[in-house]
């Protein structure tokens, strides 16, 4: 099948919201490699053993589902980046509680969306999942200012309210009917944001609008906010839920669910994201280099059992 071909089988693929059955006969990159963006350190974390971080329950998340990892740090230049962004396959936005406009993390997410968005203009799949922060970062990248809003949701565990769209969407259209029930009706997705996109504010604003779906809706009681959504155009995906806890998070606090459910759902988005990043070819240059950057290379640190992350990698 010649480029030009599997282009427009990938389009009418996206168009028709069937991705999955559109390349079942296409040859994937079985040996994907996503990056993760790392962040300046918890104010809260006692005994830091570097200047940045990644909670470790997102390498395992994406490891599960068969991609490998490559941890982005925040002390390299702007050519650095944009040479990483063509060795990776896809990139993840995890959450913490950075400044979304004036933190490194902010920055770095800044120079990889607007890599991608060019990239995906130019028929370069490059996919982006962001997850809390990860979710609220997009927000802001795409609207150019902050218009989040302060909601009660701190340790909180809640149903999903799907929309309308949600079942014809690229990542809840697969999803089997009986994990999708239980989405709907448990307290399975882990909240653990100070901060969330009013369906208010979404509605306000034409960039957010014409750019992102909403999928699916929560309310802390008071504030109906977006818990869910996916661009019209560009494979970027936004959770402002925890899918990764589920299974690799242990802390004993409310909002934090280990049932079947729970983990079916971890699974099936991280599978997901990772098929996702299988449609992008980006490779390093060597093998060696490829080695170097990899996550292999740093050893995570126990926390303890206590802690809001179990285990972290640091990065000087």
């Amino acid at each position: 099948m010649n480029s030009m071909a599997l282009v427009l089988l990938v389009v009418y693929g996206v168009m028709c919201g069937q991705i999955l059955p559109a390349f079942s006969s296409i040859r994937l990159n079985n040996r994907p490699i996503i990056g993760i963006l790392a962040q300046e350190n918890r104010l809260r974390d006692p005994q830091p053993q570097g200047t940045s971080y990644i909670a470790a329950s997102y390498v395992k998340y994406l490891e599960a589902a068969g991609a490998r990892v490559v941890p982005i740090r925040i002390n390299l230049t702007d050519a650095e980046y944009e040479k990483l962004f063509y060795s990776i396959n896809g990139l993840l936005l995890p959450g913490g509680e950075v400044d979304l406009e004036t933190s490194q993390y902010a920055r770095i997410a800044k120079i990889f969306y607007n890599l991608a968005v060019k990239a995906n203009d130019d028929s370069d799949y490059f996919p982006i999942w962001g997850i809390c922060l990860g979710f609220e970062q997009l927000t802001v990248l795409t609207s150019g200012k902050n218009v989040l809003t302060k909601t009660k949701t701190q340790g909180v565990g809640m149903p999903l309210s799907f929309t309308s769209d949600a079942m014809e969407s690229r990542l809840f259209g697969f999803f089997p009917e009986d994990l999708m029930q239980a989405l709907a009706t448990e307290d399975i997705t882990a909240n653990y944001h100070e901060w969330s996109l009013s369906v208010q504010n979404y509605t306000a604003n034409a960039k957010l609008m014409n750019f992102y779906k909403i999928l699916s809706t929560n309310t802390d009681g008071e504030i109906e906010f977006i818990s869910t959504m996916e661009a019209f155009k560009y494979p970027f995906y936004g959770m402002q839920w925890h899918p990764e806890k589920n299974a690799f998070e242990w802390v004993d606090k409310s909002g934090m669910s280990h049932s079947p459910s729970a983990l079916k759902a971890a699974f099936y988005t991280a599978d997901f994201f990772v098929n996702e990043a299988k449609k992008n070819f980006h490779y390093f240059e060597d093998e060696e280099d490829e080695s170097k950057a990899l996550i292999y290379n740093y050893c995570p640190v126990f926390k303890g059992q206590d802690s809001i992350f179990i285990q972290n990698y640091y990065f000087d």
